[in-house]
């Protein structure tokens, strides 16, 4: 039997600082992103010593104060009852798995594509979906959205200094926005989103009684299979085949067209179900009685929020909307102690 390696060899680990790391994202993929080739920041910066430019970002990201916030804020079901529930930090940490995954087998840059995953949602406000709807009597149409409001903690209320790709991929990870995002890495991760929340809101779902497993459209249950990892599965293997086939990060058409279905079955049966609309329309009540009180006492906003350039209306969406959920419950109770909304 030969010995082993001796561990007190220093020859059994090689440095491998940022020049080593830039240089290997030469072999990825040609429409991959390569982060010598960014397009910056707004402030100059010294590069790492060991870390690149989106490397660094995503430890930014992580370190950050609206990432730390995401624990305790809903991403469906509000104040639901069980500990295994989504919260918008474990579908935070869903959408970067599959976002990484998709980079990964497309050979793309991965800590591109984990960086935009991991700051995507900290513009939510408390409450789920509800902030686009809350706080839309407050600014002129769609000027409030969450995804904007991700980049504005990052660019102004916790400003990164984040890269210019990272910070376009944030604010167009919505399929709904645009111009579209300028990156590969950034359609990975609008694909991951969705991925994410039908997958595991569906467990979700299931687990609170709202969904029984036969009420799933049969095509669904054909293509996907099984709720839960069979349809995360299928969803992705779906994006690498059409990927690698056409040569730009795409979802084969039918596996689409499917997942469409399905997002459109969880609409009709869970976002806009009459028990989830009613706690939406309460939560909705919370925000915008805390706006209200804001904006008459600008005063009880705290200094970290109070951009003094920007509009009243601003500065408190800018502090209520980055609350948690049970820090704006509590708020409300406070200062409305005769309301039932919280």
């Amino acid at each position: 039997m030969q010995p082993g390696p001796d561990p007190d060899d220093p020859a059994l680990l090689r440095r491998r600082d940022r020049h080593a790391r830039e240089t290997a994202e030469a072999g990825l993929s040609p429409i991959a992103t390569r982060s010598a080739a960014s397009r910056g920041r707004g402030r100059p910066e010294e590069p790492d010593e060991f870390r690149t430019a989106f490397e660094r970002d995503r430890d930014r990201i992580i370190h950050s104060k609206a990432f730390r916030r995401l624990k305790h804020k809903t991403q469906v079901f509000l104040n639901p009852e069980g500990d295994h529930y989504v919260t918008r930090l474990t579908h935070t940490m869903q959408v970067t798995q599959v976002a990484r995954a998709l980079a990964a087998a497309l050979s793309l840059n991965e800590p591109l594509a984990e960086a935009i995953a991991l700051g995507h949602d900290v513009g939510h406000s408390p409450f789920g979906h509800t902030g686009e709807e809350a706080l839309s009597p407050y600014f002129a149409p769609d000027e409030w959205h969450h995804a904007a409001q991700s980049v504005r903690i990052f660019e102004t209320l916790e400003d990164l200094n984040l890269t210019w790709e990272v910070r376009d991929g944030i604010r167009a990870h919505s399929w709904k926005i645009n111009p579209p995002p300028s990156t590969a890495e950034a359609f990975c991760v609008r694909f991951a989103d969705r991925i994410a929340y039908l997958a595991h809101d569906a467990l979700d779902a299931l687990r609170a009684g709202v969904l029984d497993g036969s009420e799933f459209p049969p095509s669904v249950i054909e293509r996907f299979g099984e709720p839960g990892r069979p349809w995360v599965a299928a969803m992705i293997q779906a994006v690498i085949e059409e990927s690698l086939r056409t040569g730009a990060v795409r979802m084969e058409a039918p596996t689409l067209d499917v997942m469409n279905e399905l997002r459109d079955f969880m609409f009709a049966r869970v976002y806009q179900a009459e028990e989830q609309l009613r706690q939406q329309r309460r939560a909705v009540r919370v925000i915008r009685q805390l706006m209200d009180w804001h904006l008459a006492h600008p005063d009880d906003i705290p200094g970290t929020y109070r951009q003094h350039e920007a509009s009243a209306a601003t500065q408190a969406a800018d502090y209520i909307a980055g609350m948690t959920d049970r820090f704006a419950l509590a708020t409300h109770a406070r200062l409305l102690p005769g309301d039932d909304a919280a």
